[in-house]
């Protein structure tokens, strides 16, 4: 190809990864004056497919206002099921932990959306917006991050200029290796099986986290209310067993773990499973560079927050990218790199350690760690101000919340 053929982009910020984060991060830039690039290495269109991902993702009151602030939620809000109540229990134990969201406000702790409904939903208000271009089918080649900019080009030729890149290409980000940063990661040993199941009766959209010898079985409300979308943490070594079940078998297993709560319950999607382990970056930023999302963490799904902290990154950069464009900064600053590295360094450490910690806790089977859980459970039920913290960190309304999430 000649070089006058090549086409070239100058973005004020290049995106690597169309994701949740990376679209949601492109979307809040190109709404509030400034011209990002995404590049997605896949077809957007093929994540939206039933088939493609059978996850749900809790979307924290915090995180909901993120999305309501850059044109997404609107588009969501139909096919959200809110989370009214959670309720915490373990095995057969009768000790529980109620939460009810009139204990802290009149607002949801947060909503359920099933993966496929988000991904639709930001692919949509990512090409409304004049300012994004989202380059997709498109595979990165080349990144150079120099003192003045960031070079990158793309297996088309094309070529894209901007001050700073941003990888969000999750766990096994390219952008991230490239830059040297070193991993620290470990594996559960626990595979998380998902599907989606229909129930005689409503679940009240009331979230239910019971705690099983091989670790959490979350049931998650969606909508219409007889159906519920199932987080099963399952032990490594048995997981691809259950998985091999033929529908009745592994309906009984289902059965077995769920309960009769709800009445009879039936799986009624395709059944999925994916590999838990944590892992951390060293550092959230290098040389004209920020990580967010899956490439600078990946956490157990214990607490449901994986997905908010990639929000929670999102509008933490954006915060600092805004300011630095409001004062005539080069956005690839090191100043703005280290006010982002800062904001986020702290919270991640703390809910990564939070969910470790608490998979960990409850995953153990040792008679004297489970009478001790049993009674902590019973305390914080019993002791409203404490119980309160807890919810208001459920909702993502702890610490210093960035401008999108702010009420």
């Amino acid at each position: 190809m000649s070089e006058n053929l090549v086409k070239t982009f100058s973005a004020d910020v290049l995106i690597v990864g169309g994701g949740f984060v990376g679209l949601a991060l492109a979307c809040a830039l190109a709404e509030n004056g400034l011209q990002p690039v995404v590049v997605e290495d896949s077809n957007p269109e093929d994540g939206l497919a039933v088939g493609f991902d059978g996850r749900a993702s809790a979307i924290a009151l915090t995180s909901r206002r993120l999305l309501d602030r850059i044109g997404v939620w609107e588009k969501l809000a139909p096919e959200a099921a809110p989370m009214l109540d959670i309720r915490v229990s373990e095995g057969g134990s009768r000790l529980f932990l109620h939460y009810d969201h009139r204990e802290v406000g009149d607002e949801p702790f947060g909503h359920m959306l099933e993966n496929r409904v988000l991904r639709r939903a930001l692919i949509e208000r990512a090409r409304e917006l004049p300012a994004l271009a989202l380059l997709a089918p498109a595979r990165l080649t080349q990144l150079d991050r120099g003192t003045a900019g960031v070079v990158a080009r793309l297996a088309d030729g094309a070529r894209i200029e901007a001050p700073i890149v941003v990888a969000a290409d999750g766990r096994g980000s390219s952008v991230r290796e490239q830059a040297g940063i070193r991993v620290t990661r470990w594996s559960y040993r626990q595979t998380a099986i998902v599907t989606t199941v229909e129930h005689e009766r409503p679940h009240g959209f009331v979230a239910n986290e019971h705690f099983l010898p091989a670790g959490p079985f979350a049931i998650l409300p969606l909508l219409p209310q007889t159906r519920s979308s199932i987080v099963w943490t399952e032990r490594a070594d048995i997981a691809p067993t259950i998985m091999a079940l033929d529908d009745q078998g592994f309906t009984r297993e289902l059965r077995r773990r769920f309960g009769d709560f709800l009445g009879d319950v039936r799986p009624v999607g395709p059944r999925f499973s994916y590999p838990l382990s944590l892992q951390y970056a060293a550092t959230a930023t290098a040389g004209r560079l920020a990580l967010i999302g899956d490439a600078l963490h990946a956490m157990h799904p214990i607490a449901g927050q994986g997905l908010n902290m990639g929000l929670r990154d999102v509008a933490a950069l954006f915060d600092a990218l805004l300011e630095a464009q409001a004062t005539g900064r080069d956005l690839g600053s090191s100043a703005v790199l280290r006010r982002y590295e800062r904001w986020r360094r702290f919270d991640n450490t703390l809910m990564l350690a939070m969910t470790d910690g608490l998979n960990r806790l409850f995953s153990n089977q040792i008679p004297p760690l489970r009478l001790a859980r049993d009674i902590g459970l019973a305390a914080v039920h019993r002791l409203p101000p404490l119980k309160r913290v807890f919810m208001r960190h459920a909702m993502g309304m702890v610490g210093d919340l960035p401008h999108l999430m702010r009420g």
